[in-house]
């Protein structure tokens, strides 16, 4: 017998077999296809967290959740994912990959990209410009080849904050000056307003203005107004006033003074705001602190802290829309449920600033030299609370 013979008829018919049934799974998938009863997997959810960060760059973990309707798995090299993070139109993050293998029913694909910091400053430009709202939008695709279909996910998250609306006071505060030389109160700041300027890549201006009231005999005058400012002690700017405001006896008088922020420097701040070691989780302590420089009737000069105006704002967001986990130290998230498209408003800010109103006009006493409670020196404080809606970015590359 040809034991060689035999050998060979034997590999032949199992090659045969196997072509055979190759061809009977290719018939039967391309029947399904031509039938429609395949369908192409498609995204169900995504969710993000924070991962490393470093001064250049923060990493972003991402759970793409992908279902499979079919009763086989995907092949490797047919399926690819697609995701794109925009924020108010900017792309802020952009990730693929192909050859993805996905089971039947439900799979987690875990993705890792790299948000470069310095993407921060002009997605902040742009949210500040839009009446500091922000909205994220998250589109992802999967795509079959062997399929030839794809399904898309959309879902958009709206982000509003309100940095500086507490800034806004009609509550009488008083300046000391703590010298041999004046007696105290010095004067009065009986309201305080600010808004955003014209904000651009290289600075972000703050316009505020200054209600003072003198409440001496003779004139005093502010020869500069100054401020310092910082968010997590990352100094964001620094400045004063280029002129002086004569402050008449009994009198009022607006100090206008522009506080400056350092676009630039807004990616140095982003790399404290995610360490949950100095403020928690997403956290920050924006703060600013003035003096004043008042020159006395004597001609006698006074650098005075202005204490009772230092504005204090925590900020929290809520990038990933994470909920709780805004302020602790984040665990990765996600629970892999479909997350239908929709817009989600989020709330982040902490804001422990109280506003007393007062109508007073600062002094001890009416300009005729009559004590009035209600109209002067009165400490009338309604407490008016304002809760910011602080949300934050979401950002992934």
């Amino acid at each position: 017998m040809n034991f060689g013979s035999v050998g060979s008829a034997l590999v032949a018919s199992k090659l045969r077999v196997a072509l055979v049934g190759l061809l009977v799974v290719g018939a039967a998938v391309g029947g399904a296809l031509a039938l429609g009863v395949l369908g192409a997997p498609s995204v169900m959810a995504v969710d993000n967290t924070f991962g490393d960060v470093t001064e250049e760059t923060t990493v972003i973990k991402t759970d793409l959740v992908v279902s499979n309707p079919n009763p086989i798995g995907v092949g490797l090299d047919g399926v690819s994912v697609n995701y794109t993070v925009s924020m108010n139109g900017i792309e802020m993050a952009h990730g693929e990959r192909e050859g993805v293998s996905v089971a039947s029913g439900n799979s987690t694909i875990d993705l890792e990209t790299a948000l470069e910091n310095e993407a921060i400053p002009p997605w902040w430009t742009s949210h500040v410009r839009n009446d500091e709202r922000t909205v994220v939008a998250i589109d992802a695709t999967v795509s079959s080849e062997l399929l030839g279909r794809s399904a898309s996910f959309e879902r958009e998250h709206e982000i509003e904050t309100d940095v500086i609306g507490a800034f806004d006071s009609e509550e009488t505060r008083p300046v000391n000056a703590d010298s041999p030389l004046t007696s105290d109160p010095v004067l009065y700041i009986n309201e305080t307003r600010g808004e955003w300027g014209a904000v651009t890549d290289d600075e972000m201006p703050i316009d505020m203005a200054f209600v003072v009231y003198n409440p001496n005999l003779e004139p005093y005058v502010i020869t500069e107004l100054g401020y310092d400012v910082t968010m997590n002690d990352v100094e964001m700017g620094s400045g004063a006033t280029e002129r002086e405001y004569v402050i008449p006896s009994h009198s009022t008088e607006t100090v206008a003074l522009t506080t400056v922020l350092d676009t630039p420097r807004l990616d140095d701040w982003w790399v404290t705001h995610l360490d949950e070691e100095i403020n928690g989780h997403q956290v920050s302590d924006l703060r600013i602190e003035f003096y004043a420089v008042i020159e006395l009737p004597t001609g006698d000069e006074l650098t005075v802290p202005l204490d009772e105006l230092t504005y204090e704002e925590t900020i929290e967001t809520d990038v990933f829309d994470e909920g709780g986990e805004v302020g602790e130290a984040a665990e990765s998230g996600g629970d892999g449920e479909a997350d239908d498209e929709g817009t989600d408003d989020g709330d982040g800010s902490d804001d422990d600033t109280g506003n007393d109103d007062d109508s007073t006009d600062g002094s001890d006493d009416d300009t005729d030299g009559n004590d009035d409670d209600s109209t002067d020196g009165s400490d009338d404080d309604t407490g008016d609370d304002d809760d910011d809606d602080d949300g934050g970015l979401l950002a992934m590359t």
